[in-house]
């Protein structure tokens, strides 16, 4: 089996691939209008953890595809996150100045182009989605990861579960109640970025993408949780954010509901469940998707 610090290097490599799709598939500062594509790029590059990309390139690697087909999927879904941050930030949202250890877009250029880049951003994901010459597959299975990436991003994932969080800022959730929300907030992205490898992947049955899908399912949920113990543990400004931003707006989080211990137990759980998914996978080409699991779940930013 591949080593942890291999698995690393692996990973590194897919960073550097996944900044250099995102630096040519978002149109230059020099390009008309040129202080929107400026937001869009400050808000995308230079930053982040890229686990979404790191996701769809090792899900496409544990399924045999060449990572140079994968660099496409892995800048779009990217881009979706990168565009919820930038809404995310803004006062009507969390209303939050930092944003990776550098000043949050609306901050950097004004509210009018943060929320506009925002909406330029979606659209450029889809349009890569639609147009990426190196996607290795059938028009169909193009519509399907338009579709699932789609999903992921609305009112059925992500926007629907940040109407919910703001829904729910003052109020006592039950666990399920709460788990629901980030289901639909942070889980619904990650899952999207395993999904869109696998359905890349033509040639793989239903019973590994089910497993793939599982795997990524319980990551997604770890994923949040950890985010909720940094935001009482860790400090500004190794998380490049605001700490203790979710107390100071009475949200609700997996410390605050069930305790510190018991929420890192539930992390730690949900690791272990997401590793057993992968058991039936090719250790080789399981272990840089094991690393992120492992990285999820210890990390300090």
């Amino acid at each position: 089996m591949p080593t942890a610090t291999e698995a690393s290097v692996l990973a590194a490599g897919w960073r550097e691939r996944a900044e250099a799709a995102l630096d040519r598939w978002l149109p230059g500062a020099e390009t008309q209008p040129g202080e929107l594509h400026a937001a869009m790029r400050y808000a995308t590059l230079g930053g982040g953890k890229r686990i979404r990309p790191l996701l769809v390139y090792a899900s496409g690697h544990a399924v045999g595809l060449d990572e140079s087909a994968l660099d496409g999927a892995a800048a779009a879904v990217e881009i979706i996150h990168a565009y919820s941050l930038i809404h995310d930030d803004l006062p009507a949202m969390d209303d939050d100045d930092l944003r990776r250890g550098r000043p949050t877009c609306h901050k950097a250029f004004d509210e009018a182009t943060a929320i506009l880049a925002g909406d330029a951003m979606q659209a450029l994901a889809f349009h890569i989605l639609a147009s990426d010459p190196a996607l290795p597959c059938s028009p169909a299975t193009r519509l399907a990861m338009i579709d699932v990436l789609a999903v992921a991003s609305g009112s059925r994932g992500m926007a629907g579960g940040q109407a919910i969080d703001l829904a729910s800022v003052g109020r006592e959730l039950s666990l399920a109640e709460l788990e629901n929300m980030h289901i639909h907030k942070t889980g619904a992205l990650i899952r999207a970025s395993v999904r869109m490898a696998a359905l890349c992947a033509e040639h793989v049955n239903d019973k590994t993408r089910e497993r793939l899908d599982r795997y990524a399912a319980c990551i997604g949920l770890a994923f949040q949780i950890r985010d909720d113990i940094l935001d009482v543990e860790g400090d500004t400004e190794t998380l490049g954010k605001t700490q203790g931003a979710d107390i100071a707006r009475n949200k609700p989080t997996f410390p605050g509901l069930l305790g510190m211990d018991a929420a890192k137990t539930h992390a730690r759980t949900l690791h272990e469940e997401a590793l057993a998914a992968l058991d039936a996978f090719d250790d080789e080409r399981c272990a840089a998707l094991r690393w992120i699991a492992d990285f999820i779940v210890n990390r300090i930013h």
